[in-house]
């Protein structure tokens, strides 16, 4: 039965940090090495020329899905219709449908693992099996409300596991599309829209940040993807890594809210403090 997410669940409350972008590299990364997924998103997908107005499209629509309430199933419906026309023939003769239902629920199935490692690398709380487990049940609900066919939604946390280390070892390949990511994960074009005089500066100002994005990109991927990408991690870079993920834990703890969340996140967090207040007073009201 498809339902919107509720506040109070692990999605409600972790989904929307402004560390979600710091891992949704990884997890398109591991999308995109499926073969029907790199060959449709390579044909289709704009991010070599747009690649900030994909992330902030695709990352608005993951928060819709968790916080948009009603909206989130609406979100889920359009999502599916805009993927629908969505295909592609490679050259072996092979034509891959965007809503083929194994690729279709491997693009879910990569959130429980981005969630782990942002917990790993990017947060004071460690993840207890209980912790993992119930957001495992929560991303089962969210591939319900995208019409992941139930076939394809492993019923446990093992067996889920299982899934992707299967996915990770038999099926997923050093697709062209990964590494085209990769490179404008760390040369980030600049935007379509901007001037042509301002593109020398877009290059220089955005160098540190793509480098940093690619850096955890390619260090928060799973050590089996990085060795059929043939991508190189030292022990240098992990210690590197773990700084990294400890500072950004440590700011985290003292910024406020309103920083702390992606602005669909907090919004709807603030919304949802006001509806609770406003039955309070309601249930308090003289009768």
């Amino acid at each position: 039965m498809r339902r919107p997410i509720e506040p109070g669940t692990r999605l409600w409350e972790d989904t929307g940090l402004v560390t979600f972008s710091l891992t949704t590299g990884a997890a398109f990364a591991l999308q995109v090495m499926h073969p029907s997924v790199g060959a449709v998103v390579g044909e289709h997908s704009v991010f070599r020329t747009d690649a900030l107005g994909r992330a902030e499209r695709s990352i608005a629509s993951v928060l819709t899905w968790v916080y948009g309430g009603p909206e989130a199933l609406v979100e889920a419906d359009r999502l599916r219709a805009l993927h629908a026309p969505l295909r592609t023939t490679t050259p072996d003769g092979v034509t891959h449908n965007a809503l083929a239902s194994g690729p279709w629920a491997w693009i879910l199935l990569t959130a429980p693992y981005a969630y782990t490692v942002a917990a790993r690398y990017f947060s004071l709380r460690p993840l207890s099996r209980a912790d993992e487990e119930a957001f495992y049940a929560e991303i089962q609900q969210l591939m319900r409300n995208l019409h992941v066919a139930e076939k394809e939604i492993p019923p446990t946390y093992d067996s889920y596991r299982d899934r992707f280390a299967d996915v990770l070892t038999n099926t997923l390949v050093a697709h062209p599309t990964t590494y085209e990511f990769l490179a404008a994960t760390r040369r980030v074009p600049p935007p379509p829209r901007l001037p042509a005089w301002l593109r020398p500066v877009w290059r220089v100002a955005a160098l540190v940040p793509g480098r940093v994005q690619y850096f955890v990109t390619v260090g928060t991927l799973p050590p089996r993807a990085r060795t059929i990408l043939g991508l190189s991690w030292t022990d240098r870079d992990e210690r590197r890594l773990r700084v990294l993920g400890r500072l950004v834990a440590l700011v985290m703890t003292v910024l406020p809210e309103r920083l702390r969340y992606l602005p669909i996140a907090y919004e709807a967090r603030r919304a949802d403090r006001a509806q609770r207040s406003l039955q309070r007073v309601l249930d308090r009201r003289p009768r």
